[in-house]
C-alpha cells in the first residue's frame, strides 16, 4: 500500500471513530443499554485500528503523523479510556446510564473529531495554539453537553448541585483559558517571511543580473516581439475560444535558437488587464530575465513593454509563459515553446522530423498539436523522428507512443545517459515538464496518445493505417530506473551538502497575501509568509519535499535544474535525472539536490498554478542579493 493510500485509510478510520463514539453516546443517552454497549465495543475496536494506521504511517515519516501522535491520539485515548471505565460498567450491568458516562462517550467522539479536524484543517505542523484550541473545543463541547443533559435543578444549597456548579464553573474557566491562549498565540508575530540578503559583503540587485550582451562565436542575435492581447482563436478541433494570446495565436510564436545565439524578446501588452511577464520555464537565465513580477521585474501593464535578453547556451526543449496571475493567464493561452538546438548537429539532423508538441487543455478540451495546430504528419521510412512534448497544463498527462519502440532521449531539456528502447510503455508527464521521444520511422503509422485519446499521427507516406492499439493498460515507465548511471558533479549524500531544506506540502488554514484562507501550504504557511530559503553561491543544496496532502504537487524551482536523489527512500538507479519540475504525488517523499551557481532571488513553487495562487510558493534567495521590486506576486 502506498503512503497516499494509507493516508486515505487513516482518514477513513478516524471518521469511523467519530461516528462510533458519537453513536455510542447518543444511544446511551436514549437509555438503550444493549445497543450502546455494542457500539462501545465497536468504538474501541475502531480506536485500536486507528492506533495501528498511525503506527504504520509513522514508519513512512514523522511528517505524516506529528499532530496525530502529539495531540489526536493522546486526546482520543485518554477520554476514551475514561469513557470505557465509567460507561462500560453501567452498560454491562444494564443499569441506568449515568450522565457522566454519556458525557464521556460523546466527549470521546468530540476528541476523535478534533483530531481529524486538526489534520484536515490545521494541517502540518502542529502548533501550541492549535493544540490549545483543540483541547478547549473538546472541553467546551463536553461541558455544553453536560449542561444540556443536566437534571432539573434541585433546591438551592443541595450539596450535589452546588458541587456540580462548582465543577462546571471551574471546568469552564479552564476551557476558556486554554481557548483564549490558543487564539492569542495565533496572532503573535511570526518570524519574517523575507529576511535581508545577509552577509557583510557587497550586495547586488536582481535588476543588475541581466543577460549576456553578445552571442558566442558563430552565433547571432535572434530578435522576437511578442504582443499580449485578447483574441478569438480556432483550436485544431475546430472549436473557437476567446483566449489571452501572444500575437493573436495559441500557443504563442515558437522561440527557437541555436546554441550560443542571443535571444532578445520584446514583450508588449495591448489589453491584458492582469498584466503579463515572460518566464522561461526550465531555462537557467540570469535572474533579471526570469519574469517573476514583484521579484525580478515590475509587471507589464497594458501599454507597457519589457525586453528580455539572454544567451542560449543551454540546448533542449523548454517553454515560456506569463508569471503574472498565471493560474488564469497560462490556462487562457499566454504560453509558447522555446527550443535551442546544438550548434554541432548530428549528421542525420538534416533529414530528421523534429516536432514540438505542446499539450494544453482549453475548458476541458485537451489539445496536443504542433504550434501551427497540425496533428497529422508524414515521414519516410527510416527517417529519425524527435517528438518534443511540452505539458503546459497544471496537471499531469499520460502519454503513450503506439506503433513503434522508442527512447526517452531527454527530460526537461537535459539528455539522459544511454536511454534504452521501450515498447508498449506509458509515460507520466508532470505539469510544466517536457519529454523528448525519439524513434526511427517504421513502415506503419505511429500515434502519440495523450490520456488514452489519439492526438498526433506520423505516417509513412499516405498510409492511413488501421486502428490504434489501446494503451490504457500499459505500465508507466519509472524514470528513476531508466537509462545507465553516470558520474554526477557532486556527492549529495555525503558531507558536501551545505544547505538542507525540508518542505512539507499540505492543506490548512493560513494567511495568503494578507488574508486567511484554506490554503495550499508549505510547512504550514502560505505565500508570502513562507520564510525565504537562504543560500550562498557555491552551496550544495538538498531539498526534501514531502506531500502530506491528497493532491499531486509538481514542484518547480526557478533558475536551477535539480538532480533527483531518491523517491520514498529508494535511490535513483538509472541515468542521472535532472529535472526542473517533478511530480510529488500524495504521500511521496522526494530528495533532490543542486549546486547554487545562479545568484538571484528565485521563485520555488508548485506548478499546479492554482495551488501556487492558493499559497504554495516561496523564494530561494542568495546571500547579498536584493530586489527593488515590490508588491504581491500574483500567482506563480
Amino acid at each position: 500500500m502506498t503512503t497516499g493510500q494509507l493516508i486515505v485509510v487513516d482518514h477513513a478510520v478516524a471518521l469511523l471513530s467519530v461516528v462510533a463514539w458519537s453513536a455510542a453516546g447518543a444511544t446511551a443517552a436514549l437509555r438503550r443499554t444493549r445497543p450502546a454497549l455494542g457500539l462501545l465495543v465497536v468504538a474501541v475496536v475502531v480506536t485500536l485500528a486507528r492506533v495501528g494506521t498511525v503506527a504504520v504511517l509513522a514508519g513512512r515519516g514523522w511528517w505524516f503523523v506529528r499532530e496525530k501522535v502529539l495531540l489526536g491520539l493522546p486526546l482520543l485515548v485518554t477520554v476514551g479510556a475514561a469513557a470505557v471505565a465509567v460507561a462500560g460498567a453501567h452498560l454491562r450491568t444494564g443499569r441506568h446510564t449515568h450522565r457522566t458516562a454519556v458525557v464521556l462517550l460523546l466527549g470521546t467522539g468530540y476528541a476523535a473529531l478534533a483530531g481529524l479536524l486538526t489534520t484536515l484543517v490545521a494541517g502540518y505542523p502542529l502548533t501550541v495554539s492549535t493544540g490549545l484550541i483543540a483541547i478547549a473545543a473538546v472541553g467546551g463541547a463536553a461541558l455544553l453537553t453536560a449542561r444540556v443533559l443536566d437534571n432539573p435543578p434541585a433546591p438551592t444549597g443541595e450539596p450535589t448541585i452546588e458541587r456540580r456548579r462548582f465543577l462546571g464553573a471551574a471546568g469552564g474557566a479552564v476551557v476558556a483559558g486554554a481557548g483564549t491562549t490558543g487564539v492569542g498565540l495565533l496572532f503573535l508575530p511570526s518570524e519574517p517571511a523575507a529576511v535581508d540578503g545577509g552577509g557583510t559583503g557587497q550586495t547586488v540587485s536582481v535588476a543588475d543580473l541581466r543577460g549576456a550582451g553578445e552571442p558566442a562565436p558563430g552565433g547571432e542575435v535572434r530578435r522576437y516581439t511578442l504582443t499580449a492581447r485578447v483574441a478569438t482563436v480556432r483550436l485544431p478541433t475546430g472549436r473557437e475560444v476567446e483566449a489571452w494570446t501572444f500575437d493573436g495565436r495559441v500557443p504563442g510564436p515558437p522561440v527557437t535558437a541555436t546554441e550560443g545565439d542571443v535571444i532578445e524578446v520584446t514583450l508588449r501588452n495591448t489589453d491584458i488587464g492582469d498584466g503579463v511577464t515572460l518566464h522561461w520555464h526550465g531555462y537557467d537565465v540570469p535572474c533579471g530575465e526570469d519574469g517573476a513580477p514583484g521579484v525580478t521585474q515590475d509587471v507589464v501593464r497594458p501599454g507597457g513593454e519589457f525586453v528580455y535578453r539572454f544567451r542560449a547556451d543551454q540546448t533542449g526543449t523548454y517553454w515560456y509563459h506569463t508569471h503574472q496571475a498565471s493560474h488564469r493567464g497560462v490556462r487562457r493561452g499566454l504560453f509558447g515553446t522555446l527550443v535551442v538546438t546544438p550548434r554541432d548537429r548530428p549528421a542525420d539532423d538534416a533529414r530528421r522530423l523534429d516536432l514540438t508538441l505542446p499539450v494544453h487543455t482549453y475548458d476541458d478540451t485537451t489539445v496536443l498539436a504542433d504550434p501551427d495546430g497540425r496533428t497529422e504528419h508524414t515521414a519516410a521510412v527510416d527517417t529519425p523522428v524527435r517528438l518534443r512534448v511540452v505539458n503546459t497544463d497544471s496537471v499531469p498527462h499520460r502519454l503513450a507512443l503506439a506503433g513503434t519502440p522508442f527512447r526517452v532521449a531527454a527530460v526537461d531539456g537535459r539528455d539522459l545517459n544511454r536511454p534504452g528502447e521501450v515498447v508498449r510503455t506509458a509515460l507520466r508527464l508532470p505539469a510544466g515538464g517536457r519529454y523528448d521521444l525519439v524513434f526511427v520511422m517504421p513502415d506503419r503509422p505511429v500515434t502519440l496518445v495523450v490520456d488514452d485519446a489519439d492526438a498526433v499521427h506520423v505516417r509513412p507516406g499516405g498510409d492511413a493505417g488501421g486502428p490504434v492499439e489501446d494503451p490504457s493498460g500499459w505500465p508507466e515507465l519509472d524514470l528513476l530506473r531508466y537509462g545507465v548511471p553516470a558520474a554526477v558533479p557532486f556527492d549529495a549524500d555525503g558531507g558536501d551538502v551545505t544547505r538542507h531544506f525540508t518542505m512539507v506540502l499540505d492543506r490548512g488554514v493560513a494567511m495568503v497575501d494578507g488574508s486567511p484562507a484554506f490554503a495550499q501550504t508549505v510547512n504550514g504557511r502560505g505565500h508570502p509568509s513562507v520564510p525565504d530559503q537562504l543560500v550562498a553561491e557555491g552551496d550544495l543544496v538538498r531539498f526534501t519535499v514531502v506531500n502530506r496532502s491528497l493532491e499531486t504537487h509538481p514542484w518547480h524551482l526557478h533558475g536551477h535544474p535539480v538532480l533527483v536523489l531518491s523517491r520514498n527512500g529508494t535511490r535513483a538507479a538509472g541515468s542521472p535525472l535532472w529535472m526542473d519540475t517533478f511530480d510529488v504525488r500524495p504521500g511521496e517523499v522526494w530528495r533532490v539536490a543542486f549546486r547554487a551557481t545562479n545568484p538571484g532571488v528565485w521563485m520555488n513553487h508548485c506548478h499546479n498554478l492554482a495551488h501556487a495562487h492558493e499559497g504554495m510558493m516561496l523564494r530561494l534567495r542568495y546571500h547579498g542579493v536584493t530586489t527593488p521590486f515590490h508588491g504581491a506576486h500574483t500567482g506563480a
